[in-house]
């Protein structure tokens, strides 16, 4: 009884900030009435769900779903005020929408298989099925068939705001309320999800067969160098080919060079179309010339094909702006809803974070050890972790030896969890969960919905085994798959299933692909690991918290400018892009108007992801830290078993403090002291 007032004196405490839809059928006459001969029917602590249950629902109600007179039967006869058959509803929600969403997803994933598998050529049939989306319809269903009015009239909706103030105080089942309360917050047409996820699918796949022949590269003294046959996915893989050659003493800076060149060709879509997942010719990047067998042939520049998917990507965003009042922009669903961080507040965290003097130090340091001028690709410096000292090619012929195939791989998970400290029994029970996929593009981890199901582990696998690109992805990819099952399985109820948002689950994959070296059986007798380990996460963070900036400028800009052509969007990019460098990083780099901050290709197939990698770096330094000394996989289960609480509820009983980049700031000045 005790937990029960208390959960209470909470809803007192929000009672004022209420449902921010505006009502649309219902008159507020009608509202009240209800409202009021409900509570004269109910304990005196029901007062307030009711006061906003009645409310929320009424928001949500339009003319098809019936009379005003209905709509007060409706309620009369379906408010439940017994906290046991409340119980009983919620427990019996939780069964079936396992059984939704886990089939729906899972109807997805199977679906889209020839799209995200490397099993053989693309059919245009295979973008239909896999742009098409089995949620799209369950809202309208379920506003039609009265289940959506039934949630929203017993489980309150909660804003950001107040899930702030004082969700640190309910208890499990109050948060799993809550989150079945979020459910039915907004009422978008089916029509309008289908085109979101038929536009989002089409640009995951632009980006998942945008790749260079890196074999068919050639700089400005004749030289090629890189291997015949080598096929880099833009940006994830030249990236990491790039970030590889820090460890090369022969021919690594005129390699990182070439590369840069192609990443700006891309940028600026001056990138022959020729030369796009095709190793028909020759090119030069710095002169942007290709050759047929030494014969120079007439090209023509890639379209705006990038930003057109971007600018398609918000239109289909925008569309639904209308039907969510509560989150009246994607900027708003993005951030307030999904990552549950205001962007104002995200923003101000990574503009405090790359202005730091810090990062001043630790440019010093970079460009100490690479004994040159910092470039502007230095962004991606690599040399403080442990591989750096070690050539590629080893590393590739140590995890093609280990894993020729997939099968080789899923095998040896149970394995990589016990090397992390996992308990046998926790660790096969995990890796049951798991199944590996040969990637079509660079990879990714896909997430069961219910506890029958089975995740994906999804990398990049070429004929003769995986190299160590695709290893050290496919490490990154576990963390996420350990933490999905975890969370769908080890939480207290369904609907609180997962991590506060996406920058929760990067973290975990961040803290496994760190560690990729160790589970490879490598050991690194450099000194000071921890200090570099630190710089590292400090230097990746000042990077992606600019990728950052530009993406959510860039979304600003298309809502300032709804009509924009796929033109005017890449020339404001670019522009953004060299803004936010030439403001945050030509005083550390000592070059200005590099447009290299707008590479990335999550700005165009995921819409405003990119936040989550730097939160998730974040929150990777704290969770770190709290990990030293303890058992690793007991604290790991013991935090992903949390669930979806707020991030900063989530981040106190986790590691007992809240998200700040101060642990990071003060850390990266102490490593700075040891590293010299």
């Amino acid at each position: 009884m005790k937990q029960k007032i208390g959960f209470m004196v909470i809803l007192m405490a929000i009672a004022s900030i209420g449902f921010a839809q505006k009502v649309d059928v219902i008159s507020e006459t009608t509202v009240g009435k209800v409202t009021k001969s409900l509570i004269s029917k109910s304990s005196s602590q029901d007062k307030l769900r009711i006061e906003k249950c009645v409310k929320q629902t009424a928001a949500l109600w339009r003319s098809t779903d019936g009379s005003e007179a209905d709509f007060e039967t409706f309620c009369e006869q379906n408010f439940i005020t017994s906290p046991a058959k409340l119980a009983e509803l919620f427990d019996r929600l939780q069964l079936n929408f396992e059984q939704i969403f886990g089939l729906y997803n899972k109807l997805s994933v199977e679906l889209k298989r020839p799209l995200h598998l490397d099993q053989g050529e693309v059919l245009p049939i295979d973008e239909l099925y896999g742009a098409w989306d089995p949620f799209a319809h369950l809202t309208d269903d379920f506003f039609d068939n009265k289940i959506a009015f039934i949630i929203t009239l017993n489980f309150p909706f909660y804003s950001l705001e107040e899930k702030q103030l004082v969700g640190s105080a309910w208890t499990p089942r109050d948060w799993g309320y809550a989150r079945l309360g979020d459910i039915f917050s907004s009422r978008v047409p089916a029509a309008l999800l289908l085109k979101t996820s038929e536009t989002t699918t089409v640009a995951d796949t632009y980006i998942s067969n945008y790749n260079i022949y890196m074999g068919k590269l050639f700089d400005n003294t004749g030289k090629s160098r890189f291997p015949e046959g080598m096929k880099l996915i833009t940006h994830w893989g030249l990236r990491d080919e790039l970030k590889s050659n820090y460890s090369n003493k022969k021919d690594g800076l005129e390699k990182q060079l070439v590369i840069y060149e192609v990443m700006k060709r891309i940028i600026t879509q001056t990138i022959p179309n020729e030369v796009i997942n095709s190793d028909k010719y020759t090119w030069n990047p710095y002169t942007n010339k290709v050759f047929d067998n030494n014969i120079e042939v007439k090209t023509t520049p890639e379209p705006s094909t990038r930003y057109f998917h971007l600018l398609e990507n918000f239109k289909a965003m925008q569309a639904i702006d209308k039907y969510s009042p509560s989150y009246p922009s994607y900027i708003h669903r993005k951030f307030d809803q999904e990552m549950e961080i205001p962007q104002e507040e995200v923003e101000k965290m990574f503009i405090d974070f790359i202005s730091s003097p810090t990062v001043k130090n630790v440019a010093k340091l970079i460009q100490k050890r690479l004994g040159r001028k910092l470039q502007a690709f230095d962004i991606w410096y690599d040399g403080f972790k442990s591989r750096s000292s070690i050539p590629a090619e080893t590393l590739d012929a140590k995890v093609r030896e280990k894993y020729p195939t997939k099968d080789a791989f899923e095998k040896d998970l149970p394995e990589i969890l016990a090397k992390l400290g996992f308990q046998k029994e926790k660790a096969a029970f995990i890796c049951s969960k798991i199944a590996v996929d040969a990637s079509r593009g660079a990879g990714h981890a896909w997430e069961a919905s219910m506890k029958s199901d089975v995740a994906h582990l999804r990398t990049r696998i070429g004929e003769n085994g995986m190299d160590y690109k695709g290893y050290n992805i496919a490490v990154h990819e576990f963390g996420h798959n350990v933490e999905q099952t975890i969370s769908l399985h080890l939480v207290d109820n369904y609907f609180l299933r997962g991590v506060p948002n996406t920058s929760f689950t990067e973290a975990l994959a961040f803290v496994f692909q760190k560690r990729d070296l160790q589970l490879l059986g490598m050991t690194d007798p450099t000194p000071n690991q921890r200090e570099l380990t630190t710089l590292d996460i400090f230097w990746g963070s000042y990077e992606i918290m600019g990728v950052s900036l530009v993406d959510m400028n860039v979304w600003k800009w298309l809502y300032a400018n709804p009509n924009a052509t796929p033109q005017e969007l890449k020339e404001t990019v670019n522009r953004i892009s060299i803004e936010v460098w030439n403001k945050y990083y030509a005083p550390i780099f000592g070059i200005s108007d590099q447009p290299i901050l707008g590479i990335y290709s999550h700005m165009i197939d995921a819409p405003l992801y990119l936040s989550a990698y730097p939160v998730g770096q974040l929150i990777e330094y704290q969770v770190e830290t709290h990990l030293e000394g303890k058992n690793f996989g007991e604290e790991v289960i013991r935090m992903y078993s949390i669930g979806r609480k707020a991030p900063q509820v989530w981040m106190k009983e986790a590691v007992g403090e809240r998200l700040s980049i101060l642990p990071l700031i003060n850390a990266t000045n102490n490593a700075l002291k040891v590293v010299k």
